[in-house]
């Protein structure tokens, strides 16, 4: 039994297994697909380097992945092969049992021995008892057959299964193998672009000081949207506090968010971790918080949110229903969309072109524009944030994985 557990234990983390690598295999041929429409020229170089390591990542992931593959099968192939030489033996003297049981019935047979043995009785209880003996003992002959029949299937079904395991063990090798020689293409490829990449410092500076002015325009319009939606309902909420005041006389009314946004709010809150992408399919090439540069050593830079890199021409999907509150165009950052949650907002930027417009109400995956392309680089990427009022979230902890 303790056999059988330890067995359905790792019978699911090979699923585990399985399901992981098949994911990471998705993955890898997104950034595939990513990196080849990525210009090789030195304004994208960086957009390439970045790319490359998240690549890189993935496949020492799926490396790890199918070489603990092949270890839960080498110590399946090793039990797998214990239990026929187990049922090889098992066979083995159940026949020589069953040769000597049909070789004492034979006997009997010749010399009519069985009725004999009943009419040799004593008594009618004595014969009667004689009988039920030698129907139980026809029985267990005809079930020693049975058992035998069943433990030969066993073992062709286990040697067929050792068979399999094998086959199986010597793909993942070979895909292993296959695995390890592009991470090391991957790796060097990754070294010239360093190396390419600090002898490129200043202009990377130069973007790097671009892009945190585009950023802080960002942020400041998100900002200011936040701000202006919370005063519009704590305005509301004080004309309903003092209508229902004027209503009761005497009555202090303390003003509350309406159910529509509490309920919204909550639906959102709940979600936390299983929300969808802003769009179909793509990698993340940048992180939320504060953390060093990729390649200008000293240098901090700091995210609002999280940065995808997708197809050209994607589609920007709202990843929870709610309300447009804003769109602008942020140089730097193209087209930018606000969509309110209840207390939550999500912000959608680098858009290349917007299909809703203010006070719009959007369905959960519903499109609300399209992602630009940098023509520089021949990367497009949409920047996503989350925010609970004034408070920036990692948006990594609220979509699904």
């Amino acid at each position: 039994m303790l056999l059988a557990m330890g067995t359905g234990i790792a019978q699911q983390s090979r699923k585990e297994l399985e399901d992981k690598r098949k994911k990471l295999l998705k993955d890898i041929e997104q950034t595939s697909s990513l990196l080849k429409q990525t210009k090789q020229d030195k304004e994208a170089t960086l957009s390439r380097y970045v790319t490359l390591q998240k690549q890189i990542n993935k496949r020492k992931q799926l490396v790890e992945t199918l070489q603990a593959e092949m270890q839960y099968l080498l110590e399946n192939v090793e039990r797998t092969a214990t239990v026929v030489l187990a049922l090889n033996e098992d066979t083995d003297r159940l026949m020589e049992e069953y040769t000597k049981i049909a070789r004492h019935a034979y006997r009997q047979r010749l010399m009519h021995s069985k009725w004999l043995f009943l009419l040799s009785a004593k008594s009618f209880n004595d014969a009667f008892r004689r009988w039920q003996y030698l129907r139980q003992y026809d029985r267990y002959r005809q079930r020693q057959a049975r058992l035998i029949l069943d433990t030969q299937q066993m073992l062709l079904d286990k040697i067929k299964s050792l068979e399999d395991r094998k086959r199986e063990k010597e793909n993942l090798l070979g895909t292993e193998k296959r695995q390890s020689q592009m991470l090391g293409l991957e790796m060097e490829a990754k070294n010239r672009l360093l190396e390419t990449l600090k002898g490129d410092e200043s202009r990377l500076a130069r973007d790097l000081e671009a892009k945190q002015v585009a950023a802080t325009k960002l942020n400041n319009a998100i900002e200011k949207v936040i701000r202006e939606e919370m005063e519009r309902i704590r305005r509301e909420e004080r004309s309903a506090a003092a209508a229902a005041s004027a209503a009761t006389p005497g009555k202090t009314v303390a003003p509350t968010a309406t159910p529509e946004a509490t309920s919204l709010s909550k639906e959102f809150n709940n979600n936390r971790g299983s929300l969808p992408w802003p769009v179909k399919n793509g990698v993340i090439t940048g992180y939320f918080g504060r953390q060093p540069h990729p390649t200008i050593p000293n240098i901090e830079i700091v995210n609002n949110g999280i940065d995808i890199q997708t197809d050209q021409g994607a589609q920007v999907r709202s990843v929870f229903e709610g309300t447009v509150v804003g769109t602008q165009f942020i140089p730097g950052f193209d087209y930018m969309v606000i969509l309110q949650h209840g207390s939550y907002y999500t912000v959608y930027s680098n858009l290349e072109e917007v299909s809703v417009k203010k006070g719009d109400k959007v369905a959960i995956r519903q499109s609300i524009g399209k992602v630009s392309t940098d023509r520089k680089t021949n990367t497009s990427a949409v920047h996503f944030e989350i925010w609970k009022e004034k408070t920036r979230l990692n948006p990594q902890d609220w979509v699904g994985k």
